[in-house]
């Protein structure tokens, strides 16, 4: 009889022993699912921010190509008023020099 209230106690204490592993478990497992929660929403943030700066990224590069496309028609205006005044000012320097002789 003696025995056997041994090895009963000794089954007791063992499945206390693993009641306790299993709280320890699911705290961990709680956790480590509460981790995994906020990881997913973290990623779903960034997801979120990366279309944003993919969509202002084109849009950029579409305002850059524009603003592109009008200073090389400012530049070709510039290079043509600077020629054209080059002109004139040969024109002038001319007349000045017919003035001169006459």
């Amino acid at each position: 009889m003696e025995a056997i209230k041994k090895k009963m106690q000794a089954m007791k204490v063992e499945k206390d022993n693993a009641c306790d592993r299993c709280d320890v478990t699911e705290e961990a497992s709680k956790a480590a699912k509460i981790r995994a929660d906020k990881a997913e929403d973290e990623v779903a943030e960034l997801v979120a921010k990366s279309r944003q700066l993919e969509t202002e990224l084109d849009l950029t590069a579409e305002k850059f190509a524009i603003v592109s496309l009008q200073l090389e028609e400012k530049e070709k205006s510039l290079l043509a008023a600077e020629a054209e005044m080059n002109a004139l000012n040969r024109r002038v320097q001319n007349l000045e020099e017919d003035l001169e002789k006459t």
